[in-house]
């Protein structure tokens, strides 16, 4: 009995190794991804390859199962794993194992000035992605600030193409070394969310090479991103899902583009341009019914059934259907069908960490007069903690950005869990109503009682933390909607003007992802800009109230004094938010502290700018020598010393300017940047690397960049507003 048991087992291992030798090529991990694509592709009909290009549901497109080439699922968002929803609906599924964690939002990131923990960031998050079982993370975000306006300035990186361009690599390497493809988006120029689904963009091309590609193209070649998410807005009239210009001549044939393109979704307007200027895959909005039934079914999508019939009937080269094939399947073999994908994790406590770490050193500290900051544990008996944002959730809201959490730790209670529950005293202060996507909502509570509450409890404090700031309501940081004015909603401004009148030791803790105007500046002593900070919030803001985390986040954005200060504000309507057709960039190419500096208009803040509670010296700058011909790069060198009596981190910073060319350039702009940690009285030497090909502005006649021999100024400071001091270099023919 025993042999014919094995000789059964005998068989069956020799019919699997047999099955194994047989399978085809596209099976075969083993093999060279381009080889399995193509294999796939040849033995895939037509309707299968048309079948890869639209959705299925809201946030999926069929595989192949002939085959046994799976579906594709993509996830919101840049910040966190998005609750599962259902199929056809954009409401929650109701499952109870899919709280994430939140990590902060970008503008945080950004602000850390530091490209290891964008790495760490980008593993985190594409661990949760790939424990959820997601191939495609829509994110990371890196559209330009160019208005304080923009709903959407949270989810980016900044004004500076630069800073975006160093901080979105590691992410994007991060979250592709699990196995999941980042979806780097909006491609381009979705810089409002207002009449954010046409508004024509128009603008030269100085400004689209110098400003808003750069970080698209350090995310493609230096990133390798695996997927590009296009925007909504029209550029030179076409869409930018499907934009000829954008998509075929610049992302996939300068750029060598080897990934698939998704449209945002509902951006996509007409099958003969999705076809044929670069579309890859498209998503959609407003189906409200499976795949034959609803409004806009999905098998009636621009890349279905007309897709289909326009090349069975010979409109379209099925050379234009298999690349869209190919592309798609290249994505499933890297992620989905990769013999090596890692397995992630979900809301571990390595996870938690991560989150705090990015959080405290992206909390920038922008004023503090007669050290009002730390406030050490047992200092003061009584705390007042005023304002909604101290007790809010602000992982909620938002739009696509929006978070089912694990948990999240709001300043509130990480000021107790610090100071101790008997010497802190909460107050609300203001309300907002609730979260609601698309609208308004006011509060039902009482503006005047609240105040007169707030005013109460500041008057018995030894102390004052207004926790202030945006939330992610509609008209506030959200999609979908633009902010109506500079100005704190909810009147915050009137209630920091009351509580000053009783308690003149305040500070000021603003969470937001945008500039605020502060009329209150010069009559508080403290003020934290604090982002929106994920599900380790209170506990980040708390280390760095309390000195034991020492501050050193960085302004990726300048805050203008006004609105009217802000170079998209300053040619009018026309340049912002537009005439709800068209809008011309009238500012060109001097955005954010180039603009401000160029124009001698002082910020509130300046780009870069952020504070410490140590000090630090900058050293002598010197190169490894005076002339550089245009193919070297340029080698610098200086030290920078803790003066100070706690340890803590300098941000250096190194701008360029060249004072005589053919065309008008910035006065400065940043090209190279690092975060320098020193205990206190220690010393390091710093080495940063100049490119000179990146030292050339776009050439518009020439269509090419280029880079014209003299000289150039070197500037070594710790904001953009702060140069210490300056070193001539020469260019030669």
């Amino acid at each position: 009995m025993k042999s014919i048991i094995l000789t059964i087992a005998g068989a069956g291992i020799s019919l699997m190794v047999a099955a194994q030798q047989k399978q085809p090529v596209y099976l075969d991990v083993n093999k060279p991804i381009e080889e399995r694509v193509e294999s796939a592709l040849s033995i895939m009909t037509t309707e299968e390859k048309v079948s890869l290009c639209y959705a299925q549901s809201k946030f999926s497109s069929k595989g192949v199962p002939r085959l046994g080439i799976p579906e594709v699922w993509t996830d919101d968002g840049p910040h966190g794993i998005r609750e599962e929803v259902l199929w056809d609906e954009w409401g929650g599924a109701n499952w109870t194992n899919d709280s994430c964690t939140a990590f902060p939002a970008l503008t945080c990131l950004s602000a850390t000035f530091n490209p290891e923990l964008s790495l760490l960031y980008g593993k985190s998050i594409g661990e949760e992605a790939r424990y959820r079982n997601k191939t495609v993370l829509l994110g990371p975000g890196i559209n330009i600030y160019r208005t304080p306006l923009n709903g959407r300035n949270f989810e980016y990186m900044g004004e500076d193409p630069y800073l975006s361009s160093r901080m979105v690599v590691p992410y994007i390497q991060g979250v592709q070394s699990i196995g999941v493809a980042a979806c780097v988006k909006h491609f381009a120029l979705n810089n409002q969310e207002e009449w954010r689904g046409h508004i024509n963009v128009d603008l030269s091309d100085r400004a689209l090479y110098e400003i808003y590609l750069p970080a698209f193209k350090a995310a493609v070649q230096e990133g390798k991103a695996w997927s590009i998410m296009g925007a909504y807005n029209q550029f030179r009239k076409e869409h930018c899902c499907h934009n000829g210009l954008l998509l075929n001549e610049i992302l996939k044939k300068d750029w060598g583009f080897d990934g698939v393109v998704v449209s945002d979704w509902g951006g996509v307007h007409n099958t003969d341009q999705a076809a044929k200027n670069g579309l890859d895959l498209e998503m959609g909005t407003y189906t409200n019914g499976l795949t034959t039934k609803g409004n806009f079914p999905y098998a009636e999508y621009y890349l279905a059934n007309p897709f289909l019939k326009g090349i069975k009937e010979g409109k379209y080269d099925i050379a234009l259907l298999n690349d869209k094939a190919r592309r798609i399947l290249r994505l499933i073999f890297r992620t989905t069908m990769s013999a090596n994908r890692p397995f992630g994790r979900f809301v571990s406590p390595e996870h938690s960490e991560a989150a705090r770490k990015i959080a405290q050193e992206g909390i920038v500290l922008l004023k503090n007069e007669q050290r009002f900051f730390p406030v050490l544990p047992g200092k003061f008996k009584k705390i007042a903690v005023i304002g909604e944002n101290a007790s809010r959730s602000l992982v909620i809201g938002g739009g696509s950005s929006s978070l089912k959490v694990a948990y999240e730790s709001s300043p509130l209670d990480g000021l107790i869990a610090k100071y101790g529950k008997d010497h802190i005293v909460y107050s609300l202060g203001y309300a907002s109503g609730p979260s609601v996507y698309g609208r308004e909502e006011p509060s039902r509570l009482n503006a005047d009682s609240l105040i007169a509450a707030a005013v109460k409890a500041a008057r018995h404090a030894e102390v004052v933390f207004f926790v202030g700031g945006l939330n992610k309501n509609h008209f506030q940081d959200c999609e979908g909607g633009d902010r109506r004015s500079m100005s704190l909603p909810f009147g915050q401004d009137q209630l920091i003007d009351a509580l000053l009148k009783v308690n003149k030791n305040i500070a000021v803790v603003l969470l937001s992802g945008n500039a605020v105007s502060m009329p209150w500046i010069n009559k508080v002593p403290a003020i934290v800009q604090g982002w929106y900070l994920g599900s380790e919030a209170g506990n980040a803001l708390a280390d760095v109230i309390s000195g034991e985390v020492n501050p050193s986040g960085k302004l990726p954005f300048s805050f203008p004094k006004k609105l009217e200060d802000n170079a998209a504000h300053a040619y009018g309507k026309i340049s912002y938010p537009g005439d709800s057709v068209n809008q011309y960039y009238k500012e060109d190419i001097l955005v954010g502290y180039r603009w401000f500096d160029t124009k001698k208009i002082t910020p509130q803040y300046a780009f870069g700018y952020g504070l410490s509670y140590t000090s630090f010296d900058l050293g002598t700058l010197s190169a490894d020598k005076s002339i550089y011909s245009k193919d070297e790069v340029i080698k610098v060198r200086f030290s920078v010393k803790n003066t100070g009596s706690q340890d803590g981190a300098e941000v250096t910073q190194l701008y360029v300017n060249d004072p005589v060319c053919t065309v008008s350039r910035p006065v400065k702009e940043l090209k190279a940047f690092k975060k320098v940690f020193l205990e206190a009285g220690e010393t390091k030497s710093v080495e940063m690397e100049i490119k000179v090909a990146d030292l050339a502005f776009y050439d518009e006649g020439k269509k090419d960049w280029n880079i014209e021999a003299g000289d150039f100024v070197l500037q070594l400071g710790n904001s953009s507003a702060n140069i210490s001091q300056k070193l001539k270099i020469t260019v030669k023919e």
